[in-house]
């Protein structure tokens, strides 16, 4: 694997906001409040065509095994489709699951064992954008302001976040991704996600649409 990078510089854009776009905006609320993230995430209506993968997951980073069972059980309870059973892994523990909206949760922890109780906290949420060329992805975003906190030749970057930022974001191969969440590749259509930011509109080599914050 090649060896991770750090660029210092400084960002002069910040990811401010993830809204997804949801058929049904009042089941979705109902959802992500028994799952425990609707105060992380917007939601807004939209009927955009989607078949197949997405492009990108939502990962929740928790506190340990029992943490991460604690909230697939809620997501699964409150009508999440299971795609990977959580278990152990040579990185930790997690399971994924996928939102009666479609978009596709990880979580995950690189603790083997519980130092304490399950807790209902998130550590860190990460959106991982699923492109066809890391490299290049990252570069555009670099060119838009964003600072590299970790990079991992063409596989992975990670962008570093501020007091603004309720998510981190990511890149990932869109093969390796899918693959990692257990489902197919290929999709078609909307990502039916939408990323607000400190600068102006755009959209990215890989159709992920950006809007300026409110």
């Amino acid at each position: 694997m090649a060896m991770a990078t750090t660029a210092p510089t400084a960002s002069t854009m910040s990811l401010t906001s993830v809204t997804l776009e949801v058929a049904d905006v009042a089941g979705a609320q109902r959802f992500y409040s028994a799952f425990g993230v609707d105060t992380r995430i917007g939601l807004r209506a939209s009927e955009a065509p989607s078949t197949g993968f997405r492009g990108f997951t939502l990962a929740l980073t928790v506190s340990g095994p029992a943490s991460v069972d604690g909230f697939l059980r809620a997501a699964v309870d409150a009508g999440a489709t299971v795609l990977k059973a959580a278990a152990r892994s040579l990185w930790g523990y997690g399971g994924v699951v996928q939102a009666p909206d479609g978009t596709i949760w990880k979580v995950a922890t690189s603790a083997k064992k519980d130092a304490g109780p399950a807790a209902r906290e998130i550590d860190e949420i990460v959106l991982l954008l699923g492109v066809e060329d890391v490299k290049a992805a990252k570069q555009f975003y670099v060119g838009r302001g964003l600072a590299v906190a970790r990079s991992f030749g063409g596989k992975y970057a990670e962008f570093t976040a501020d007091e603004c930022s309720p998510v981190k974001l990511a890149l990932y191969k869109r093969r390796a991704l899918a693959k990692d969440l257990g489902v197919p590749a290929d999709g078609t259509g909307s990502h039916r996600i939408v990323l607000g930011c400190t600068t102006g509109p755009f959209t990215d080599p890989d159709g992920f649409r950006w809007q300026a914050a409110a």
